[in-house]
């Protein structure tokens, strides 16, 4: 071989002496060309051939975006809470705007906002590199017959309806004290509000709900729950009903996951996601939750991560079709509900404009870091004694 010869310029000159040469010979040109450019002998042997060398330009069309786009993709993605393709599409205009990279130039830019949700999930293959929970449901048969059921034909149309679940953070292990979570959805917009107890009392989801409804955007109009005693009680009842405008209040059915499924769902996404299926026993950590469930992680899901909603489904042999809405945000639909008032569209405008997803983003790392070096140490401690 001459001194840097192209690889296909040594193939041509190979390929003559290999096709004219005895069966030795070809043993001894095949061995010096695999030792040379390090590939296997079948295939130096299709290469000699003419059977795997390629002089003209690869077949197909050409590549429409920039490889570099990569990065960004799962860099923007990752900061998104890893959303799905279909709602990262719509939260990427959104997003631009506070992220400005020193390598995505005005090209770049614009092929990443022209990009379709099934090509954003192809550069997310290429780019990126659990615990069951458990039920502590207890259900409460008296309230159960003082609370209506739900009645899944009735249509709502006016924010103000919400959901309302609890979850455990006890890990595998229900005995002794540890952290719950209140999740509470509005139906209609999406919007979800998550707060941390010290235990699941009824006093305890009411000093919550208190606690969340100073920064609901919209008013209580009704709440639907479980069958679980923290919410069907004389402390809850009392709270929604003896005021101003009474809160209706109503109930699924026990072992009917489906008939909770807006706030079901939220459990993993709101809380789940964000401390896991840790066991959290330390209730010195509530207040830090807190911080991090007000001041981050909803700001963050409420106004710059889009969800879908299910318009209809049908089943179509062995398989259900299912047809979702397109992308929006919780603060998108809020706008668009019939009874949000000027004012309460124009708060909402206030507080987003004073939000930045990344600046969200990068507070939430550092609180979580915080949290679960707490955590740790607490776990530590009480093995060290």
């Amino acid at each position: 071989m001459k001194s840097n010869e192209p690889r296909a310029e040594n193939i041509r000159r190979l390929r003559e002496r290999y096709r004219a040469a005895d069966k030795r010979t070809k043993g001894s040109i095949l061995n010096e060309f695999c030792l040379t450019w390090g590939i296997s002998r079948k295939r130096a042997i299709a290469l000699l051939r003419g059977q795997g060398l390629s002089l003209v330009a690869r077949s197909g069309r050409k590549a429409v975006y920039d490889d570099r786009l990569v990065h960004h993709v799962v860099k923007l993605w990752d900061s998104m809470e890893r959303i799905c393709a279909k709602r990262m599409k719509a939260a990427i205009p959104v997003w631009l705007e506070f992220y400005h990279p020193e390598d995505l130039g005005p090209h770049l830019r614009a092929q990443l906002l022209k990009m379709s949700a099934s090509t954003i999930e192809r550069f997310l293959v290429r780019g990126r590199k659990r615990i069951k929970g458990m039920s502590l449901t207890q259900r409460d048969r008296f309230f159960r017959y003082k609370i209506p059921l739900t009645n899944s034909s009735d249509k709502i149309v006016n924010v103000g309806h919400v959901a309302a679940d609890t979850v455990a953070h006890c890990g595998d292990n229900m005995s002794g004290s540890f952290a719950w979570s209140l999740t509470v959805t509005e139906r209609i917009s999406g919007w979800t509000e998550n707060r941390a107890m010290r235990e699941k009392t009824g006093n305890a989801v009411k000093s919550s709900i208190s606690n969340l409804e100073q920064t609901l955007p919209f008013d209580l109009a009704s709440i639907q729950t479980d069958c679980g005693s923290e919410f069907l009680n004389y402390t809850m009842m009392c709270y929604f009903q003896h005021r101003t405008v009474p809160v209706l209040m109503s109930r699924s059915r026990p072992y009917q996951k489906n008939d909770n499924a807006h706030v079901e769902q939220k459990n993993f996404t709101h809380v789940r996601e964000c401390f896991g299926y840790e066991r959290i026993s330390d209730l010195d950590l509530v207040p830090l939750m807190n911080e991090i469930y007000r001041e981050y992680w909803n700001p963050l899901h409420n106004f710059f991560l889009p969800q879908m909603q299910l318009l209809e489904k049908e089943r179509v042999g062995s398989r259900i079709k299912k047809k979702h809405d397109f992308p929006k945000t919780p603060y998108e639909r809020l706008k668009l509900g019939r009874n949000v008032t000027e004012e309460q569209k124009e708060i909402l405008d206030r507080r987003m404009k004073s939000l930045n997803p990344f600046t969200l983003k990068r507070g939430l790392e550092q609180k979580l870091d915080l949290f679960f070096k707490l955590l740790k140490q607490g776990k530590s401690g009480r093995k060290a004694a």
